[in-house]
């Protein structure tokens, strides 16, 4: 990048604040998702209050769910031929590409069986412990020695990498959603 005509700099370090992304504009994934969702509007789908990114069309008789995250679209519902008419609707307005049945979605594992849906994040788990060197840890009952007093003032050395730490404490917040017995273990107070 170049300073633009007429800035002068005493500084060479400083740097320009780039005001648009690399693969075009800066707001170019609120204007997509603007336009698909007057279109799931027009179609007869309701936005949720509690989730701008749920759309929900419910009769009597069927329930559809869609929601969206960057530019993947999940599909519920209880006729496959309704599926099909939403998905040849969004093919005429968007171009897409049908993935078939969800099986792996933002670190979530999806199994069905004749009893219903499982959601797991076993794979997202492993990931976790594989990346942060804990792949060969044994498993225990107890997240945390329950004698162990921690202190502000403690002397162990600082961190090197507190951004792996913070990472790490991220996707250990994230993996609370299905495994709720780790929550006290990740947010428990100090």
């Amino acid at each position: 990048m170049q300073l633009p005509p007429g800035f002068s700099t005493t500084n060479d370090s400083q740097v320009c604040k780039l005001k648009r992304s690399l693969y075009g504009l800066k707001q170019a994934s609120r204007q997509w998702f603007s336009k698909l969702s007057s279109f799931l509007l027009h179609f007869g789908f309701s936005q949720a209050k509690s989730d701008s990114s749920l759309f929900i069309r419910q009769t009597s008789t069927n329930f559809m769910a869609l929601l969206i995250y960057d530019d993947d679209v999940i599909i519920a519902f209880n006729d496959l031929a309704k599926i099909a008419t939403v998905k040849r609707f969004l093919h005429a307005s968007f171009t897409i590409k049908d993935l078939g049945k969800l099986k792996y979605f933002l670190g979530i594992e999806v199994a069905r069986s004749a009893k219903g849906i499982v959601l797991c994040q076993r794979k997202y788990a492993s990931d976790v412990l594989e990346d942060n060197g804990f792949s060969d840890s044994k498993p225990i009952s107890f997240p945390i020695e329950s004698t162990l007093k921690l202190t502000a003032n403690d002397s162990s050395p600082l961190l090197s990498d507190h951004v792996s730490y913070r990472r790490l404490i991220g996707r250990l917040f994230y993996l609370t959603i299905t495994q709720p017995d780790l929550s006290y273990a990740v947010q428990a107070p100090i």
